[in-house]
């Protein structure tokens, strides 16, 4: 594959951040014969030290030698670091090319591509794709979720390779064109990286097409006014196939009688909508989405009806716990963004009590008021700052409740739900005011839950 990277060849790379993205490249650059430096403004992980140091590659942790990184003659900048950061300025002024991790490998891979990025639904769609591929393709997951791309390239296992891109990893690609792209939805996320301005964070999402060529296929969901209208005002060379769960699609995926159908190429599947694994309508749309991509890879039907009926979707996205006294308890941490949640509300179908906070990209709460008006009998604040909630449910919801960590807000949850109710952790926002990630967040709510 031609790669401008390949051509200037340059010696120098640096990577900012130590985490699965940054070591990932560390051994694929080293192993292309750069060479390779690792600075990381916080501390690395043991696991990552072990890995960096067994390769015999130079690191550093805990702040950044600025005079040794602006020698850079090309920069992998982990998706966590925002433009801001004084190191990454410092570096754009000086003109120094500032890559993503999935620009870098995929320049050394010939394999066949499939990127999913989207505000909500991408991790479910990527992990669905990756299950309904692997049984007939030689394949791999990475990108946001999964083992380092850029590791698994430096292993050359692999022909084919779902990836889930964030707009972060986006932002950072030059050449990087997958030979299928899908695009979820759009709502506003991370508006804190993108001025407030969403459409900045829109534009984000579509550079997964730009590179894209006539051979090439862009998925995407017709039902989204965001989309639509930026399709309406801009070209893109891949071919389209839109899915829609509102109107019939001549080429593409649609909904009728309760059967999804899929018509590509005069080819056409059907799946009853009742034997899907996962059931609601967001998980409707990345059923749709993921069969596409297996039908235009050529996954035999019946592999893909199998599949779609024993998946059971992934951690921390409206995972049931447990039962405690007739009270469902779900962990929907990974709903990071308002319209995560209301996807989650939406689903709800007995009284609920809602468990929601934490840092606040530039949320607008309110949409979701008449889910909450309807579905939620009390709301349980876990957060540092929870002014906002306060201020958006205040006047609708009775019962606001303040807590300081998860084992309170779960405590506090089960006194305030009554049998046959159901208790619902969806953040609709990041984790990092009290947690780690998402991941931490829910896995403590499932501890929690444990314990009482």
């Amino acid at each position: 594959m031609e790669s401008n990277i390949e051509h200037q060849a340059p010696k120098k790379l640096v990577i900012l951040g130590g985490g699965e993205s940054g070591v990932g490249t560390a051994v694929l650059g080293m192993q292309k014969g750069f060479e390779v430096f690792v600075s990381d403004f916080g501390n690395i992980k043991e696991k990552y030290k072990q890995v960096l140091i067994n390769n015999a590659i130079e690191f550093e942790d805990g702040g950044h030698t600025s005079e040794r990184i602006l020698t850079a003659d090309l920069v992998m900048k982990s998706p966590g670091i925002p433009e801001k950061a004084p190191i990454v300025k410092a570096l754009l002024e000086k003109g120094v090319k500032v890559i993503s991790e999935i620009e870098f490998a995929s320049a050394y891979t010939n394999a066949t591509i499939v990127g999913i990025t989207g505000s909500n639904g991408k991790t479910t769609t990527a992990t669905l794709v990756y299950e309904l591929l692997k049984k007939d393709l030689n394949v791999a997951l990475g990108g946001n979720i999964g083992d380092s791309f850029a590791l698994q390239v430096s292993e050359g296992k692999f022909e084919n390779y779902v990836l889930e891109l964030s707009s972060f990893q986006l932002d950072g690609i030059v050449a990087f064109a997958p030979h299928i792209s899908v695009l979820t939805n759009l709502s506003p996320d991370h508006l804190d990286r993108y001025e407030y301005d969403y459409n900045k964070y829109i534009a984000s999402k579509f550079r997964i097409t730009e590179n894209q060529t006539e051979d090439d296929y862009f998925i995407y969901d017709a039902d989204d006014v965001e989309i639509n209208k930026w399709l309406d005002s801009h070209e893109i060379k891949a071919k389209k196939i839109p899915f829609s769960i509102k109107r019939k699609i001549e080429e593409g995926a649609y909904l009728e009688d309760n059967n999804i159908i899929i018509t590509l190429h005069n080819n056409i599947f059907t799946m009853p909508l009742a034997t899907l694994g996962v059931q609601g309508q967001h998980n409707t749309k990345n059923a749709m989405a993921a069969s596409t991509v297996a039908t235009l890879l050529k996954i035999r039907k019946q592999t893909i009806r199998e599949c779609l009926e024993k998946f059971q979707g992934v951690e921390h996205r409206l995972e049931k716990v447990l039962k405690i006294n007739n009270v469902m308890y779900i962990n929907d941490s990974k709903a990071t963004n308002v319209n995560a949640t209301f996807y989650a509300l939406d689903s709800m179908t007995t009284p609920t009590v809602w468990i929601v906070g934490g840092v606040d990209k530039g949320n607008d709460y309110s949409e979701l008021l008449p889910l909450v008006n309807e579905k939620v009998k009390a709301i349980v604040c876990l957060g540092v700052d929870n002014e906002k909630i306060k201020a958006a449910f205040g006047n609708i919801s009775d019962m606001i409740v303040e807590t300081a960590g998860m084992q309170e807000a779960v405590k506090v949850a089960y006194k305030l739900a009554d049998r046959n109710d159901t208790v619902l952790l969806s953040p609709a926002c990041a984790s990092f005011d009290l947690f780690t990630s998402y991941e931490d967040r829910g896995r403590q709510f499932k501890e929690a839950v444990r314990h009482l």
